[in-house]
Formats: C-alpha cells, sequence, structure tokens
C-alpha cells in the first residue's frame, strides 16, 4: 500500500500584495482629493439624499441627475416623507428619469425603512440588502459613504478601472470575471475612508479611465496598471455585446370627451408599471384597426370605434424599439374604470401635465394634441 500523499501546506499567494495595494488606494485617493466633481450629494451626509442620488445615478447621467435629486428632495425631504406620499406622486416626480422600477422600489424601501428601522436607513450593506432595490452595488455604496463601512462596489466605472489595473481577463457578465472584479474590491475598501476612496474608483472610472480616449497620462495610478504596462488599455474591457433591441408595437387610443382625453394607469409592474398613458394595448406590427380596436375595447370594458388613424411616434428604449400607433376612437359610453387597467381618468392636458408619464407616451400624448385631437 502506497503511504498516504501529504497535503499541500504552502500558504497561497494574497489576491493582492499589501504595499501594492496600498500604492493603488493611495493614489486612487489622492488623485480623488485633487480632481473631484463638486456635486451636490457629496456635501450632505444624509443618508437618504445620498441613498437617492445613488439610485437615480443608475443609467443616468449626472448633469441628468442634479436637477431632478434637487427637485425630489425638496418635494419629498425624508424617508418618512416619500413613504408616506402616493406612489403616483413619486413616479410624477421621477417623470422624464426613465427606469421607472427605481421609482417604484424606492417608495416600497422607504415604507419598509419607516416600518422596521423607525425611519432610519439601516447602516450595513447587509441590512440594507434586505430591502427592495438594493442590490450589492447600491447596498455597498450607501453603507461606505453614508455609514462609512468597508462595504465594496463594482459598477461600469469601477469595472473598467479594475480590469485595467488588474489585467483582469473575461467579458462583461462572464462569471468568474465579476468574481474576481468583486474580490478585487473587496481586498481593496478596507483602511481609512472606505466611502471616499469607492467614490475615488467610480469618479476615476467616470473621468479618467474612461471607455474611449481614456486620460492614462494624468493618471494616479498609471505606474500600477496592468494594461497600460502591456499595451492593452484599449482592448480591457472587451466591449459589451448587446442584443437587438426587441421590436414592440402599441394600439394607442386618443379618445376625446368634452375637451379631455382618457388616461389609464398601468398595474404597477411590467413595461410603463404605475404610470399614466394613453390607453394602450400591444399588437403586431400589422394589425388591421378593427383588431386594434377589439383589443382596445377588451382593455377598456367598453366598445370602441377607430375613427381614424394620427400617426406613429417611435422611441428607441434600451431593449426595445417602440412604436406607439396612435388611433383616434369613440365610444357610446365613456368609461370611469377598466378591467386591464388600475384608473381611467378624463384630463384636460393642463391635468396630464402633473402626472407621472414615459417619455414615450408624453411625446405620444403631444402628437395626439398636434394632430387636433381635442380639435371641435
Amino acid at each position: 500500500m502506497s503511504p498516504p500523499r501529504k497535503r499541500d501546506t504552502a500558504p497561497t499567494a494574497p489576491l493582492l500584495p499589501p504595499e501594492r495595494r496600498e500604492r493603488v488606494r493611495a493614489g486612487l485617493l489622492d488623485g480623488y482629493d485633487r480632481q473631484k466633481r463638486d456635486l451636490p450629494w457629496r456635501r450632505t451626509r444624509d443618508p437618504y439624499a445620498i441613498w437617492l442620488s445613488e439610485v437615480m445615478l443608475q443609467q443616468t447621467q449626472v448633469a441628468t441627475v442634479i436637477p431632478y435629486w434637487e427637485r425630489f428632495l425638496q418635494r419629498f425631504p425624508t424617508v418618512e416623507a416619500l413613504a408616506s406620499a402616493p406612489l403616483p406622486d413619486v413616479l410624477a416626480a421621477w417623470r422624464g428619469l426613465g427606469y421607472y422600477s427605481r421609482a417604484r422600489n424606492l417608495h416600497l424601501a422607504a415604507q419598509e425603512v419607516v416600518a422596521r428601522f423607525g425611519g432610519r436607513l439601516p447602516s450595513t450593506a447587509a441590512e440594507l440588502l434586505t430591502l427592495p432595490g438594493f442590490g450589492r452595488y447600491t447596498a455597498g455604496a450607501v453603507a461606505s459613504i453614508a455609514f462609512g463601512e468597508s462595504a465594496p462596489l463594482v459598477d461600469g466605472n469601477v469595472a473598467r478601472v479594475l480590469s485595467r489595473l488588474f489585467e483582469v481577463e473575461g467579458a462583461p457578465g462572464d462569471r468568474a470575471r465579476e468574481a474576481r472584479l468583486w474580490a478585487l474590491a473587496t481586498a481593496l475598501v478596507p483602511g481609512e475612508r472606505p466611502g471616499d476612496f469607492n467614490q475615488a474608483l467610480m469618479e476615476h472610472g467616470a473621468t479618467v479611465c474612461r471607455p474611449e480616449n481614456p486620460l492614462c497620462l494624468l493618471c494616479s495610478v498609471r505606474e500600477e496598471c496592468l494594461a497600460y504596462r502591456h499595451g492593452r488599455v484599449d482592448e480591457l474591457p472587451p466591449a459589451k455585446v448587446r442584443a437587438a433591441p426587441k421590436r414592440m408595437t402599441l394600439a394607442v387610443a386618443v379618445w376625446a370627451h368634452a375637451g379631455r382625453l382618457l388616461l389609464a394607469r398601468r398595474a404597477e409592474k411590467g413595461l410603463f408599471g404605475g404610470l399614466w398613458e394613453l390607453p394602450a394595448v400591444e399588437v403586431d406590427d400589422d394589425t388591421p384597426a378593427p383588431e386594434s380596436a377589439a383589443r382596445l375595447s377588451q382593455a377598456l370594458g367598453t366598445p370602441v370605434h377607430v375613427e381614424a388613424a394620427l400617426g406613429t411616434v417611435r422611441r428607441q428604449l434600451t431593449h426595445r424599439a417602440l412604436s406607439l400607433r396612435l388611433l383616434r376612437v369613440t365610444g357610446t359610453t365613456h368609461p370611469t374604470h377598466a378591467p386591464a387597467f388600475q384608473e381611467l381618468r378624463w384630463c384636460t392636458p393642463q391635468d396630464a401635465s402633473s402626472l407621472g408619464m414615459s417619455t414615450a407616451m408624453h411625446k405620444a400624448f403631444e402628437a395626439a394634441l398636434d394632430a387636433g385631437a381635442l380639435a371641435p
């Protein structure tokens, strides 16, 4: 019988040598202290305001977010104010920012913060992860920036910085790549000023280590960057392959009565969930007007008749190529409730301006008015 094999007891090499880790941390913090942008949420220690900024900044440019963030805080200055507000009011304040599930989850999370935590946002990433809308990134951002926890985060900017610094291979979305990026972020964040360090990572990706034309000569950690050393900055990370947007056509009811147009509010989930719209149903590209009328009749719970086509509004969403086919309709009754919608209202253009409505549907509403929907 052969003797048992000895277990390999050699120490595992650290993910990051301590000296290199400290050089990367120091370089990024130094660059941040010298060149960080003066953003309004960086002037507050209010966890609620910081949380709001992180939610708004997902999928949205900083310049767009600033006025929305300021207006939203004026209207809902505390977690309690947000939690007690009707969801339609919250969606109306979000109007134009897109990705409305963010606003719905923000509202739900505020209600849970009041109910479970007495109106005080929990201070750890682990607790934050129990709230609606909090993933690893948002939990890490709020816990570190607002509360000083050494919680890691990885977003698109951070992934790009770490991919280049440490020559991390793999396409965006690859599980091994994502695991390594989170491991690197976890290894780097402990130390002084974890919140500032996380912001330094994000700021560096947004302003210096950019997707195209990165400013390597201005980089405060250039000497530590393996991609720069090996001439691979333009290769890492590889571009994400995006699926072609799905085509989607909606038949939109433009129904006028007594100087008002019929508006409907969708169910909370799904595309445009909880938002107001000219009542719409999904149809095929070649669906004829009589069949579109039948589907609208079913959704509204009352017979409608198509009088004329008023044109088509096309919008490009992230994952959908949307066509809104405007149909002037009429009927013998004027409904006030419908099986397919949460609410119906007959609104003047002024009434509609205060409702939460997607940008696409707002364009359709304007196009309907321009086509004479309310003309006598």
